[in-house]
């Protein structure tokens, strides 16, 4: 779909914060019209408000998508406000974290076309990954819509099955917090070899940054990059010795850290 449908039907985007806000900035850009949007949120921004949407003022009965971007625990407010729009051609795209399909269609009805999507907090400067699954009622066509539209905030992945969102839960939507927290300790390390302060952090962000740029961008694998790096006997080697040591190095710690992740993930949308 190009925005001519949404221009002409609508779109409500139910909450508006750093998510909401980075999809609707990525959407106005990219030319669909301010007036064609319509945003429920009970704490505008002053940007939000800026933008020449419609917020929170009566919404068309039809729109064209509905995109749900509330926290979970918000939902049970805002769901009985959507339950009018469902059983019809509204397509709902939710990137509410652990809000099954199923959730959905206990309030919208089943026949309602669904697309729940996993999007990562990367998306507020345009370099996620989100990934989506349909339901039953979702088409081709529904896919096609939903991914012009979180293209908007990066790149989009599509998922054979529901039960792989816990994973990527694991995976990309925790991830950023696990590389943050690696910035923090190798700018800790750096410290703890005398660095100042300031300086160690700045070493630390922008070869994180850096690397993983790369790693994007290279034809390469990331284990040949990291074997291109690496001299025979040189100082990287020594790093990786320690790193990628079978018992205490990082290949077992992300598999529990991603494990952990996943099993909560399970908890929380399984109930």
């Amino acid at each position: 779909m190009s925005f001519d449908e949404i221009n002409d039907r609508g779109l409500v985007l139910i909450g508006c914060g750093k998510m909401g806000s980075a999809m609707l900035a990525g959407w106005l850009d990219g030319g669909l019209s301010p007036k064609s949007v319509w945003i429920q949120d009970p704490f505008p921004s002053d940007w939000v408000k800026a933008q020449g949407v419609n917020v929170n003022s009566d919404s068309p009965a039809a729109p064209a998508i509905v995109l749900i971007a509330v926290k979970p625990q918000m939902m049970s407010d805002a769901l009985p406000v959507l339950a009018a729009m469902g059983g019809g051609d509204t397509l709902f795209v939710s990137v509410a974290a652990g809000v099954t399909i199923a959730n959905y269609e206990d309030i919208l009805g089943a026949k309602t076309p669904i697309i729940r999507a996993m999007p990562n907090t990367p998306a507020a400067v345009g370099k996620g990954i989100t990934a989506i699954i349909g339901n039953a009622y979702a088409s081709a066509a529904h896919l096609d819509q939903a991914e012009n539209l979180l293209a908007a905030i990066g790149q989009v992945v599509r998922l054979e099955s529901e039960s792989d969102m816990d994973a990527v839960t694991g995976v990309s939507g925790s991830g950023p917090a696990y590389v943050f927290h690696m910035i923090e300790a190798l700018a800790a390390a750096g410290e703890a070899q005398g660095l100042a302060p300031d300086l160690a952090m700045r070493l630390a962000k922008a070869t994180v940054a850096g690397a993983g740029a790369l790693a994007e961008q290279a034809d390469e694998m990331p284990s040949q990059l990291r074997v291109n790096v690496t001299s025979p006997n040189g100082t990287t080697q020594a790093g990786l010795e320690v790193l990628m040591d079978e018992t205490n190095g990082l290949t077992p710690l992300i598999a529990a850290t991603v494990r952990a992740a996943t099993e909560r993930s399970k908890e929380l949308s399984h109930g």
